[in-house]
């Protein structure tokens, strides 16, 4: 199969570059805003809008032309590749896949992208790379480049560049080696509960930095604007802001590369972030309720950073061999895993759940998942296709005693973590510890 990866690393540039890097992704952010700004101008008039062909020509005049002759000094192929970013972003809009294109701002994601392999050059040996217009470039060579190279991407964040060299290699068909298949139940109280018991304690990056977040913003407040106090001040917001964005990365990397490691197949629920996390504040004419309460839910959920949890997994699973399945998430904790009895009143409490019908009783979070698991069985049925050989067949589901307090024990995880025989509801799970920066 042919696997697609990027390998990210800290460039190394001299003064010289750093300034050259500044004005290339600054001609980027100038060619997307205008760019942008004509095809505005031309909607307005009843034209139709400029393909990528008219755009490039559009480019060639603002090289070339006595109002912005600085765009020559740029590497062609970057700027060239801004408009085909536009009109990715306009094709994704018309696909109901984003929001309508937005102007870039100074400060925020700049980068460029080289993308024709021919001429980049990389020397991993002796730890740098060679861009048009830029020439040979250090980096820290922290683990070595697979694969042959697409394309390379030039970032800056928090000061720092950074360079994301982007592969394509052949590789074996994967087998997986775990034979187990879980549900993953999603939360604010519990970042991850698992079918198997185990749950993964949330990092809550953002939470733990909100207070020295915000003395650093109100510091920068106080400051003159584009003062060198300001940017001093800015510049530690910035680096909170990183320090936030870094530990959460590496919270949902370790968290997911175990899970994938240890399962064949994941069911996890389709969840809308977006719509959950909308504010409630309503309008002037009908105000909502419950704003602050709702405030913070927003804020927690958003930290958890679920959406980008469920992406690592796709792909982390794909590269094991293992599946990930995507199921409705209504009533998965309100649907009782012994005689399927649905009802709101089943879910008492956040975290507790007892069935009405048949008095089974479990955590709300664990019995979420166990549904969740269910569900992605059931739709492999519908689909027509067999539950997967590898991953225990319908071995890894729950199964209730006739009493209907407590669950058996499904296949023991992988993972390294302890779990009861048996789940009662004084019992309680192991919580999947994960190092915190």
């Amino acid at each position: 199969m042919q696997r697609l990866q990027a390998f990210k690393y800290e460039l190394m540039p001299t003064g010289e570059q750093q300034r050259q890097m500044r004005r290339f992704a600054g001609s980027c952010r100038f060619v997307f805003n205008r760019a942008l700004a004509l095809q505005k101008e031309r909607y307005e008039r009843g034209e139709k809008k400029l393909g990528y062909a008219g755009l490039c020509k559009l480019l060639t005049e603002w090289r070339n032309g006595p109002e912005t002759p600085w765009l020559a000094d740029a590497p062609v192929h970057p700027l060239q590749q801004t408009l085909k970013d536009l009109e990715r972003a306009y094709a994704n809009f018309f696909a109901k896949r984003a929001d309508f294109p937005r102007f870039k701002k100074k400060g925020q994601h700049d980068s460029f992208r080289y993308p024709d392999p021919k001429q980049i050059k990389l020397d991993q040996a002796n730890s740098r790379i060679f861009l048009p217009k830029l020439g040979w470039v250090r980096y820290r060579n922290s683990r070595e480049v697979l694969g042959t190279v697409r394309n390379v991407t030039v970032s800056q964040s928090c000061g720092r560049w950074f360079v994301s060299i982007q592969t394509e290699r052949e590789v074996e068909q994967p087998v997986p080696q775990a034979t187990t298949a879980v549900g993953i139940d999603m939360g604010v109280i519990r970042f991850a509960t698992l079918s198997d018991g185990t749950f993964y304690v949330p990092l809550n990056s953002f939470k733990r930095h909100e207070d020295r977040l915000r003395r650093a913003q109100q510091a920068m407040s106080r400051k003159t604007k584009f003062s060198n106090n300001w940017k001093k001040a800015k510049a530690r917001v910035q680096k909170i802001h990183a320090r936030i964005g870094n530990a959460r990365r590496d919270f949902l990397h370790k968290a997911t590369t175990t899970i994938s490691q240890n399962h064949a197949m994941v069911c996890i629920e389709d969840l809308q972030v977006r719509n959950m996390s909308r504010s409630a504040a309503g309008t002037t004419e009908q105000p909502g309720k419950h704003v602050r309460a709702k405030s913070g839910l927003n804020k927690a959920i958003l930290d958890q950073g679920w959406f980008e949890f469920r992406r690592q997994l796709d792909y982390k699973l794909a590269w094991a061999g293992g599946h990930l399945i995507v199921v409705p998430p209504q009533n998965t904790s309100r649907t009782c895993p012994a005689c399927g009895h649905v009802s709101a009143d089943n879910r008492q409490t956040q975290a507790r759940f007892l069935c009405v019908e048949c008095g089974f009783g479990e955590n709300a979070d664990l019995v979420g998942a166990i549904n969740i698991l269910s569900r992605g069985m059931q739709l492999l049925r519908d689909e027509g296709q067999d539950t997967p050989h590898a991953c225990g067949g319908m071995e890894a589901l729950a199964s209730v005693s006739p009493d209907g307090l407590w669950i058996e024990p499904h296949r023991r995880s992988e993972a390294g973590t302890h779990r009861s025989d048996s789940f009662r509801l004084d019992a309680g799970v192991s919580a999947v510890g994960i190092p915190r920066l």
